[in-house]
């Protein structure tokens, strides 16, 4: 009777992920292997100069295409290699003394090839020094057949420019695609004896790359193509300069930022000179104010902050009058030491007036004062009458708009923007220092992770006094976790100021991006940048640049879904699109 075989049901198993791995085919050819629908080769180097630099195999292990490596290194025995070596000496030397015996002009290859074997017999003998079989091959890939000629002649050339040479494995390409896979089996046994400092050169395998496994994508490592994936909290400090000339696409890239940011539970608050930044808070549902002399925003600088826990509020009372006499300083511009020890004993007896005082431990209960009543003390101080008189334009003049109201604005939110377009030019850098100094009393407050931006930083730079405030603000925001990002295109302007270069110093992470001739001296002595890096960020296209994160950099390009370009970019172009659509 003949058996028939019933079929089995279906189950998932070891075989189905062997069939899953495994390439539908393959093609074994003299010169190389089609595996499914790719083709691949194998190739091995056979000849090293006499020096191998550190390092040199970088340009092959960083090359972006689609390749394996593998490098085998067999230990010698050291008295075997001793007994071949003192062989190879004696075939040397009777080779050099059989030409010195017939009167031939010395040779220079035999006598060097002789001092490096006694050189490397004392280092084996001494133990300085060991012996290997080293075996390298590299499994390239392609789609085609001239896209795999063309990659060998590319890594043909990187080898040879260090006076390596490779061949291809003709009739062994399937011992070494085996011989390449993650098995550990040297199929091909194609060895150079090397000593332990050229194989030290191999390694480490130095790839510059910023992946890691948290953070936000900032974009592509154009050296590898591989991920600028990073964490700025994960050092020291998450400060950010971004430096780039106008177009260059800094903003661009902090918007992308942003809205990475915000995925990641991160708080994000703005400084706005351009109203670059209004779609997008529309778009994710953020709060932006318009400050300006017509405005329905308003933020009164006298606003007493929040007592934070575990601090003093007398301290936090002293220091927040530091700040407004800083601010008021700034609005009126030089002033003598009499006028500043007046203004300052003025500020105390203005919040006095309003029964606030140091010795307070809760504030909230009282109406904070305006600066109109600080002008009221000042006309009624002795020697305090010119002072009072140059504030008349910031209270009842034309200037009166945003300084001399109470708050009422609601902050409640995790993306917070402050627009400062719509202000007279000399007004900026006040309601930057206003801003600033708002947005440093909620930080205190309440410690939470967040980003600040600081746009056209450059502006604050100007004066010295609001670039004292900014350096205390990148000195000090670590502790209370948050990341202070400071964006100008004026480098020059940043970089005179005394606190330019601090603020530098004190910020872990830098984007340079397309940078103009006239400035790229500057920026290469401050960032230690090389000859190739300055003509990089000379050439760089819109987007393209250096990213500095602690003590690694890489160059940059800068790339944003469809979706998050659609609601970042600042180019008359597609914004006249959107319009018509």
């Amino acid at each position: 009777m003949e058996k028939i075989k019933i079929p089995q049901p279906y189950t998932a198993g070891e075989k189905d992920i062997k069939n899953v791995i495994a390439p539908a085919a393959m093609e074994v050819n003299p010169n190389y292997l089609k595996l499914g629908d790719k083709f691949a080769k194998t190739i091995f180097i056979f000849t090293y100069p006499r020096y191998l630099a550190t390092g040199w195999f970088n340009s092959i292990i960083n090359l972006p295409n689609l390749l394996d490596i593998s490098i085998f290194i067999h230990p010698v025995d050291t008295s075997i290699a001793l007994r071949s070596l003192r062989k190879k000496t004696a075939q040397i030397e009777a080779q050099l003394l059989e030409k010195q015996e017939k009167g031939l002009v010395r040779d220079p290859l035999l006598e060097t090839a002789f001092q490096d074997i006694e050189s490397l017999r004392d280092s084996l003998q001494q133990a300085r020094e060991r012996l290997f079989n080293v075996g390298i091959y590299i499994t390239i890939y392609g789609e085609t057949i001239e896209e795999l000629n063309s990659l060998e002649e590319s890594i043909n050339s990187l080898f040879e420019s260090h006076l390596v040479y490779v061949k291809p494995a003709i009739f062994q390409q399937l011992e070494g695609v085996q011989s390449t896979l993650p098995l550990g089996q040297d199929k091909l046994l194609i060895h150079t004896p090397l000593n332990s400092g050229p194989v030290s050169s191999f390694f480490p395998f130095v790839s510059t790359d910023l992946t890691s496994d948290e953070g936000i994508l900032y974009g592509i490592n154009r050296h590898n193509n591989t991920l600028v994936i990073f964490d700025r909290f994960s050092l020291e400090n998450a400060n950010q300069v971004v430096f780039a000339k106008a177009g260059a696409g800094k903003s661009y890239a902090t918007k992308i930022e942003i809205i990475r940011s915000l995925m990641m539970g991160i708080d994000v608050l703005v400084i706005d000179p351009e109203n670059e930044y209004q779609k997008l808070t529309e778009s994710v549902g953020g709060s932006f104010f318009k400050i300006s002399l017509t405005s329905e925003n308003q933020i009164n600088p006298f606003d007493i902050p929040i007592i934070p826990e575990n601090e003093d509020a007398a301290d936090v009372f002293k220091s927040h009058i530091l700040n407004l006499t800083g601010l008021i300083k700034l609005m009126l511009g030089e002033i003598t030491p009499e006028e500043d020890a007046l203004l300052d004993r003025a500020v105390t007896e203005t919040y006095a007036s309003r029964d606030i005082t140091p010795e307070k431990k809760d504030f909230t209960q009282v109406q904070p004062p305006t600066l109109e009543d600080l002008q009221i003390i000042l006309e009624n101080t002795k020697g305090a009458l010119g002072l009072a008189q140059r504030l008349e334009k910031y209270t009842r003049g034309s200037y009166s708009g945003f300084t001399n109201k109470q708050t009422n604005i609601d902050i409640e939110n995790r993306l917070i923007v402050f627009s400062i377009r719509d202000l007279e030019e000399q007004l900026r850098p006040i309601a930057m220092y206003i801003v600033l100094n708002f947005i440093w009393n909620l930080i205190r407050a309440k410690m939470k992770k967040r980003i600040m931006i600081i746009d056209e930083a450059w502006w604050m730079m100007k004066y010295p006094d609001s670039a004292s405030f900014l350096f205390s603000l990148a000195k000090r925001c670590r502790k209370y976790y948050l990341g202070l990002t400071t964006i100008t295109q004026n480098v020059a302007d940043f970089l005179e100021s005394p606190f330019g270069r601090p603020i530098i110093t004190n910020s872990s992470l830098q984007l340079l991006l397309k940078q103009a001739p006239s400035t790229i001296d500057l920026i290469a002595k401050t960032f230690n940048l090389t000859e190739a890096e300055k003509q990089l960020l000379l050439e760089a296209a819109i987007g393209e640049g250096l990213f500095f994160a602690g003590l690694k950099h890489v160059s940059i390009q800068i790339i944003a879904s469809y979706f998050e370009d659609q609601v970042i970019t600042t180019s008359p172009e597609q914004l006249l699109g959107q319009k018509d659509s």
